[in-house]
């Protein structure tokens, strides 16, 4: 099926598309979850369970799998951030936690420290180049082919390869300042 007549597809309610695409999703959120810290409290499952619970509560249509993908993509993304923002909060304890000497790496910024200034950093791309950072959510946190990611955002594939390398650039120019820092 060409990925136009995809677009023009009758809508599907989440509840129709999330076995089609809940393997997929599981990988690219056990994918998301291996770059986090270790000792993380989501599994994969969790959160693809989380972000279908988002999804089928907004009570709206998916013009077809890459649609879905990319809303699931922003969905695990946001539940990421703000699990990531939750075990910062001072009710948390700020972030603080029992450190193992022995294994102590200075030198490495918490993986949620990353996932955080990656967010800030996407939502200022979002606000320059809205076409850019939906590319970052679908490639990144979506796991989308060129195919599904230049049909997502009206793109030829080397259109959306050419806003990939346009916002991983401006993504490492914008971040690395703050991994200077740490």
């Amino acid at each position: 099926m060409s990925s136009t007549a995809e677009l023009h597809l009758p809508e599907h309610t989440a509840e129709e598309l999330f076995p089609v695409v809940y393997d997929h999703l599981r990988g690219l959120a056990a994918g998301q979850l291996a770059r986090e810290s270790p000792g993380h409290t989501l599994t994969p499952t969790a959160l693809v369970h989380e972000a279908y619970l988002r999804l089928s509560g907004r009570g709206r249509g998916w013009c077809g799998r890459v649609h879905f993908l990319h809303a699931a993509a922003r969905a695990m993304r946001h539940i990421l951030i703000s699990h990531a923002r939750g075990k910062k909060s001072q009710k948390r304890g700020g972030g603080r936690g029992r450190v193992d000497f022995a294994g102590l790496d200075l030198a490495a910024p918490p993986a949620d420290d990353d996932l955080l200034a990656l967010d800030a950093a996407l939502a200022d791309l979002g606000a320059e180049d809205a076409v850019a950072a939906a590319v970052v959510e679908l490639r990144y946190f979506g796991g989308a082919g060129w195919d599904e990611v230049a049909a997502a955002a009206g793109l030829s594939a080397d259109a959306a390869r050419h806003e990939w390398a346009y916002a991983k650039a401006w993504l490492l120019h914008r971040l690395r300042p703050a991994a200077a820092g740490s």
